[in-house]
């Protein structure tokens, strides 16, 4: 069975950026998951059980704070998930925490780091 990451992001271009940096990872049979909202996102969550997930926080119909939370406290996700957001104040990060995430960094991002940690979360070298 193949493994999973979900990107969650409203904005195109980021997307386009962190599926183009763990593109490789599709060459180990892990399918790569894109939401363009909070509730597509969680919706995803729930139905395709990915390894890791990679979330915004700024997004319509549902934040990626509430979206954590609902994933981790109210359906038991098991999902890594890595916030990756502009809102990079003490308060936003703790509040990341607090609502489950598992790791939480601030845009802009190093795509090397994502690599990295998405390789470790899903047990994969190259």
């Amino acid at each position: 069975m193949s493994k999973k990451i979900l990107i969650v992001d409203d904005e195109a271009h980021i997307r386009m950026l962190l599926s183009q940096t763990l593109e490789e990872f599709e060459d180990h049979d892990v399918e790569i998951l894109t939401a363009d909202n909070g509730q597509k996102g969680l919706d995803l969550i729930i139905s395709e059980n990915p390894e890791l997930v990679l979330l915004d926080v700024m997004m319509p119909l549902k934040n990626g704070f509430e979206v954590c939370h609902d994933a981790k406290t109210i359906h038991n996700s098991k999902s890594f998930i890595m916030i990756l957001t502009a809102k990079g104040q003490e308060f936003d990060k703790n509040k990341g925490l607090e609502s489950g995430a598992d790791l939480y960094l601030t845009k802009p991002f190093d795509p090397d780091v994502i690599l990295e940690k998405a390789k470790e979360v899903l047990g994969i070298s190259f």
